[in-house]
C-alpha cells in the first residue's frame, strides 16, 4: 500500500522544529567572504579596526533591543531570564560586561577608546541594519523578538574559530583584547536554552513555525548585511 503523503499544514514536532531552525545556519555570516577572509588571516590592519569599529555599533544596540524585548512581555519569569542578557552587555557589579569587552577588542586592534565610541567609522548599512533589528524588537509580540535572537546557534563556533586563529593570523593583537570572544561561548549557550525553549513553546502551529523560520532569516540577514556593508567599506583598505 502506497504510504499516504505528509500533509504540509501539520505542525512538525518540537525535534523537527529545531532541526528546520538549525537548517538555517547555512545563511550565518561565519559563511561571509568577508568573515572567511578574516579567518584566513587576509584581512589588513586597517580592514579588522573597520569590521571592529563597525560591529560596536551593534554591540552597544544589543541591550536595548533586549530592553525592547523586555518591554513587551508580560510573562515574569521570561523578563526575570532575559535581563541577565542586559547584565552580559552593559556589565552588573564586578563585571564590566561585553561592551566593554569590546571596547577593550577596539583598543587591542588600535582604535583609541573616544575614537571607537564617537562611532564616526560606522558606515550607513551597518546603521540601517542594526537600527532595523531594534525597530523589529519594539514593534513585534516578545516571543517574536525572542525568536529573533536564536541566531546565537551558531554564534560560538564563530567565536572559537577566532580564539584559535587570531593570536597566530594577527599577532599584532593584543592577546587581552580577545576576552569578548572567550567570555560569549558559555553565555550563548546558556541564552540560546532559553531562546528555543520560548520559540518552541509558542510557534506551535505549522503557519507561526513557518513565521519563526522567517524571522530567524531576518536576523540572519540582518548580520550578512552588516558584513556587506564592511566589506564595501574596507574594499579601499588594502
Amino acid at each position: 500500500m502506497k504510504q499516504a503523503a505528509t500533509c504540509p499544514d501539520l505542525p512538525w514536532d518540537r525535534e523537527e522544529f529545531k532541526s528546520q531552525l538549525l537548517a538555517l545556519g547555512i545563511h550565518y555570516h561565519i559563511h561571509h567572504p568577508f568573515n572567511l577572509k578574516m579567518n584566513n588571516g587576509q584581512l589588513t590592519p586597517d580592514q579588522i579596526r573597520a569590521w571592529v569599529a563597525n560591529r560596536f555599533y551593534y554591540q552597544i544596540n544589543i541591550p536595548q533591543k533586549d530592553g525592547a524585548i523586555l518591554a513587551n512581555c508580560p510573562d515574569r519569569e521570561a523578563r526575570r531570564k532575559w535581563i541577565l542578557r542586559i547584565h552580559d552587555h552593559d556589565g552588573w557589579e564586578g563585571n564590566a560586561g561585553g561592551i566593554e569587552a569590546w571596547a577593550r577588542l577596539g583598543e587591542a586592534v588600535g582604535i583609541p577608546r573616544s575614537e571607537l565610541w564617537s562611532l564616526c567609522h560606522v558606515v550607513p548599512g551597518v546603521r540601517f541594519a542594526v537600527d532595523a533589528y531594534v525597530n523589529f524588537a519594539r514593534q513585534s509580540p516578545w516571543q517574536e523578538g525572542v525568536c529573533s535572537s536564536l541566531t546565537e546557534m551558531f554564534a560560538p563556533k564563530i567565536h572559537k574559530e577566532r580564539l584559535a586563529n587570531w593570536p597566530s593570523l594577527y599577532p599584532w593583537i593584543e592577546a587581552q583584547g580577545l576576552q569578548y570572544f572567550r567570555s560569549r561561548i558559555s553565555l550563548a549557550e546558556r541564552d540560546v536554552v532559553h531562546g528555543l525553549q520560548v520559540t518552541l513553546d509558542h510557534f506551535t502551529t505549522r503557519t507561526q513555525q513557518q513565521r519563526a523560520l522567517e524571522i530567524l532569516q531576518f536576523k540572519l540577514d540582518v548580520l550578512w548585511s552588516m558584513m556587506d556593508a564592511i566589506e564595501l567599506a574596507c574594499s579601499g583598505r588594502i
